[in-house]
């Protein structure tokens, strides 16, 4: 059985040590442990918002969509060339995460889809991240394709569109050309529920 102690916080200070894409807090507070004693703790803690992502995928041909686009973070951590491929994804703004994935994936891949389904939420960066990610799949054809995707110009995204059998999608997490974690946690959904 699962503990279920859960601890008493109280926010001491909140600093803004950084505003200008999103948000970075210097967090001080009080945290009560088990033990019934106060300690007093400072994290750091980014705030982008939320977001979606989505799996596309087609029984019939066995493969799925994917976008590789380049991603500095990883460039400056060892990323050669920087490419990442990915399910599509984005940020919720101000929609729900159904609208969300929606529209993001009309942009980014050209697919048009018709219905979603959620299949779990998570915390990917929960040590200094406070996003939660709202995970989807969804069958595509051919002609639910609408344009070419690549994302919006003026986001400078610059997204490439990929159709890849699904095993080979899983051939390539082993070898390590598919290192992003939402994408890996999706495909392996898929594979776990026997969906493709």
């Amino acid at each position: 059985m699962i503990n279920s102690f859960i601890p008493e916080v109280k926010i001491i200070e909140e600093k803004v040590l950084s505003d200008n894409w999103y948000v970075l807090k210097k967090i001080t507070f009080d945290l009560k442990t088990r033990s019934g004693e106060w300690q007093r703790q400072s994290r750091e803690a980014y705030d982008r918002g939320n977001g979606a992502v989505i799996l596309l995928y087609n029984t019939d041909l066995k493969t799925v969509i994917l976008t590789r686009q380049f991603r500095i973070p990883t460039y400056v951590n060892g990323n050669a060339t920087g490419m990442l491929i990915e399910a599509c994804a984005g940020l919720l703004d101000k929609d729900n995460a159904e609208d969300c994935i929606r529209r993001e994936t009309e942009e980014e891949t050209g697919y048009k889809i018709r219905e979603v389904k959620k299949v779990f939420e998570a915390y990917m960066s929960p040590g200094s991240v406070t996003e939660i990610l709202y995970f989807f799949t969804a069958e595509y054809s051919k002609d639910m394709k609408v344009s070419e995707g690549g994302g919006h110009e003026d986001e400078q995204e610059n997204i490439e569109v990929l159709e890849i059998p699904f095993t080979k999608a899983l051939e390539m997490i082993r070898t390590g050309e598919i290192k992003d974690g939402k994408t890996i946690m999706l495909l392996q959904h898929l594979q776990i529920n026997n969906i493709l």
